[in-house]
């Protein structure tokens, strides 16, 4: 994984150096490894290296014979079966990469529809004078860019977009509203005006610093489920699993496992011992305190019945006050999720252990049906249920905040059963918004690398087109993965009800109540957009209502930092506090 920028002029010369030095330096913690730069008349791309495969030769840019060159954050795990296709191709290194940019060659547009992975690319093609863009299907990697008046920008992260200068450190109000109804933005525009997301999927085609073609790749196979015996669908599951794990275990430097305690994690740590025949490097996280949902024992005795080597991290009310303005200050794409603490906490240990790349459970839920809104939409309790997330987070207190999941949701729905629809919308949404860029920059900030073999399009294309009844049973969902994993991994649990991974911000913050409420209430962009009187009532019932409170206390952190320059390095009361005093006149 790595960090890619670059600058394309509208009216012709080159790139400002300063602009690009400036793009770099923001994107400097995403590849501490090196970096690379191309400037060719108008255009200039970037790139920041996390070394991981092809350690020797591989840096970036990638080029081909004609002059094409790329720079990509990505993973192609299907580089070894590209590159016996490509037989013949003069490639030079052994980056995962490279096959990439002979694709286009030979493809043109649509080449990212041959690859199997993770990726957020840019390819220059200067005979045609054009960058291409292009993101994974399912968004695991990010990729946003910028139309000005002047220039096209794109980058990894949103804030180096702001930090060199193309768009202004500003929240969208519409954006904002979203992100404390929902913890996460939808679409493609971001809390940043101006700054948008190149879709998952999507594929941009640039000329003369203006976007000229868009196409885009379906995460999801369309159509209803597929008929199929529970004995067969076992059997299929146990390849595309083992397939999968397989190919996300190509790596040239130590990897590890983030693991749990419950049936997706404990899935993955089955398949990479019997893969590998080797101790695999587990981390997990416990809390500090009596009455937290904590699984970290349960992961322990997982771990030793598979003979991996364990490291329980614990997390506490002193690491949350310490903590959380950083953790902010790294999801420049916010989302208030609160298993952002824990996620961040592994990822600064996993780089302390010296692993480059862990793999995680993430997509399981959405692929396999785990939620408990997808059992709501089988027949016939479909015709009774609500849409989910139909309450916004705050209730009355913020509205017209839920046109974009609405939107979302009509897209979703043609040709599909009612638990499909769901499921595709929290793919399309909630996945790549939330879920992933949590993941992203938790691991990221940290040099650290996540992996999700549950996101892949063969598990995909097989676990989306299940019947309802082997993903959403009466009492559990992941119905068949459940199944699989009591046979694969019986001392796992697999039909144990999960605790959750949610650490218990209500009571840490509950304990310094009024205080606390009172520097949220009063940061500038809290104050903008929540009256006072709800702010202080959020923080009286964090204890019994986490959610409320620490979405207004992320956002104030978030604001704090991107909008207004805090420095985020002192604890919660000092940014706060700092904000502040920053605001007065």
């Amino acid at each position: 994984m790595c960090g890619i920028a670059g600058v394309i002029m509208r009216g012709g010369g080159a790139p400002d150096p300063a602009v690009l030095d400036r793009l770099l330096k923001a994107l400097a913690h995403r590849g501490p490894d090196g970096h690379g730069s191309l400037v060719r008349g108008d255009t200039a791309l970037l790139h920041t290296r996390l070394a991981i495969v092809d350690l020797v030769t591989g840096d970036q840019p990638l080029f081909a014979p004609s002059g094409t060159a790329l720079v990509a954050n990505a993973e192609i795990y299907n580089n070894p079966e590209l590159r016996v296709e490509l037989d013949g191709t003069p490639f030079v290194t052994r980056s995962d990469c490279e096959p990439a940019v002979f694709l286009y060659e030979s493809m043109g547009d649509g080449f990212a529809a041959r690859l199997r992975g993770m990726y957020a690319i840019a390819i220059h093609d200067p005979a045609r004078g054009r960058v291409v863009l292009a993101r994974d299907p399912f968004g695991i990697k990010q990729l946003y860019y910028v139309e000005t008046a002047a220039a096209f920008a794109f980058a990894s992260e949103p804030q180096a977009l702001v930090a060199a200068g193309f768009a202004r450190a500003d929240a969208d109000p519409v954006r904002r509203a979203e992100l404390l109804q929902l913890k996460f933005t939808t679409g493609a525009q971001t809390m940043f005006p101006g700054v948008m997301r190149v879709l998952p999927g999507e594929t941009l085609v640039v000329e003369a610093g203006r976007i000229v073609a868009r196409h885009r790749i379906d995460a999801l196979p369309a159509g209803k489920p597929l008929p199929i015996r529970h004995g067969d669908a076992l059997e299929r599951l146990e390849g595309v699993l083992t397939d999968s794990v397989a190919v996300h275990l190509r790596s040239d430097v130590p990897y590890g496992l983030f693991l749990s305690g419950g049936i997706d994690s404990s899935a993955l740590l089955a398949l990479m011992t019997r893969l590998t025949g080797n101790r695999i490097n587990v981390l997990t996280m416990g809390w500090q305190g009596a009455g937290a949902a904590d699984e970290s024992r349960e992961a322990e005795r997982l771990a030793k019945i598979q003979g991996a080597e364990y490291q329980r991290l614990e997390m506490g009310e002193a690491d949350f006050w310490a903590f959380a303005p950083r953790i902010a200050a790294a999801i420049d794409d916010p989302t208030a999720d609160a298993a952002v603490l824990p996620t961040w906490m592994l990822g600064r240990a996993a780089r302390a252990a010296g692993l480059k790349v862990t793999l995680c459970g993430e997509g399981a839920d959405e692929i396999f049906g785990g939620y408990s809104r997808y059992r709501k939409r089988r027949a016939p309790f479909s015709w009774f249920a609500r849409p989910p997330r139909t309450k916004g987070v705050l209730g009355g207190a913020i509205a017209d905040w839920r046109d974009g999941l609405a939107v979302a949701e009509v897209a979703s729905a043609a040709g599909r059963t009612p638990l499909q629809a769901a499921q595709a919308v929290d793919v399309a949404e909630w996945l790549p918004n939330d879920l992933l860029v949590k993941l992203d920059r938790c691991l990221m900030v940290h040099g650290v690398e996540g992996r999700t073999p549950f996101l892949d399009p063969v598990v995909a294309r097989f676990g989306f087109l299940l019947p309802d009844a082997e993903k959403a049973g009466l009492r559990f969902g992941k119905v068949l993965l459940r199944d699989w994993l009591a046979k694969a991994f019986p001392e796992a649990g697999a039909y144990a009800r999960k605790k959750g991974f949610k650490p218990p911000v209500g009571a840490w913050m509950a304990a310094r109540g009024t205080a606390l409420a009172r520097l949220v209430a009063e940061q500038a962009g809290v104050a903008a957009a929540v009256p006072s009187a709800v702010v202080m009532a959020a923080f009286e019932g964090a204890a019994e209502n986490s959610q409320r409170a620490w979405s207004l206390l992320f956002y104030g952190l978030w604001h704090a930092h991107h909008v207004m320059g805090v420095d985020p390095s002192g604890d919660i009361a000092a940014v706060l506090s700092a904000a502040r005093a920053s605001a007065r006149p």
